[in-house]
């Protein structure tokens, strides 16, 4: 991962526990893991005042409940994209345009506002390879875009 020295060193034992090829390995549902680890690793001043870092940890681990109750918080089209796909994970696909819509104009949602919405709503209720990849590296690029912006 690309991030900052502080970010990755408090991050480090999460992602030591749980790789990212072992994350978020279903498209929907919420199965959550980790989420004592999680809570320690969040008590770090590095990320405590970090919601956006905070909601992509908690989706992490699939905890769709915890990262919902701070991306809806967070203002501005970044907040907007994690609650997109917080809602993509919970099956609730019309909610999740309406937030993808409303993260219009970010510098990652290039081209197709809605991201992965439309592909994980026609595979419902599977996980094929290629799509929990696709949402891996969604979720990678933005936590990486979002620990590298100020």
């Amino acid at each position: 991962m690309n991030l900052p020295q502080e970010i990755a060193e408090a991050c480090a034992p999460l992602f030591e526990a749980l790789p990212l090829e072992r994350a978020m390995g279903e498209l929907l549902g919420s199965h959550p893991k980790q989420t004592a680890l999680v809570e320690k690793v969040l008590a770090n001043p590095v990320l405590s005042n970090r919601p956006e870092l905070c909601s992509a940890l908690w989706l992490y681990v699939d905890d769709l409940e915890r990262s919902h109750t701070i991306s809806q918080s967070i203002d501005g089209a970044t907040g907007s994209y994690w609650h997109g796909i917080m809602h993509r994970r919970e099956g609730d696909f019309g909610n999740s345009r309406y937030w993808h819509r409303r993260a219009t104009g970010h510098p990652l949602l290039v081209g197709q506002p809605e991201g992965l919405v439309g592909e994980v709503e026609r595979v419902r209720g599977k996980n094929p390879a290629e799509l929990v990849e696709k949402q891996r590296q969604e979720w990678l690029a933005l936590f990486e875009w979002c620990a590298n912006t100020p």
